[in-house]
């Protein structure tokens, strides 16, 4: 199966995550930019980034639930 860019809602986080391990997109800082649309693109470039860059055999899920399950 193919990883996607999911949204997890869980008591213990509310953000970005890949459908096949257990990576979170935690951003680096607040986003940067001279107005909303601006800083909009720069969040969801760093996210898209971080995001393919990441190896899921280094966020294995634990045995019990996995974020987005």
């Amino acid at each position: 199966m193919r990883r996607r860019l999911i949204w997890i809602d869980e008591p213990r986080f509310l953000g970005w995550g890949c459908s096949e391990c257990a990576w979170l997109f935690n951003p680096s800082g607040p986003p940067l930019g001279d107005s909303l649309e601006e800083m909009t693109r720069q969040y969801e470039r760093q996210r898209t980034q971080d995001f393919a860059a990441h190896v899921c055999a280094e966020h294995r899920r634990s045995t019990d639930s996995g974020p987005g399950d």
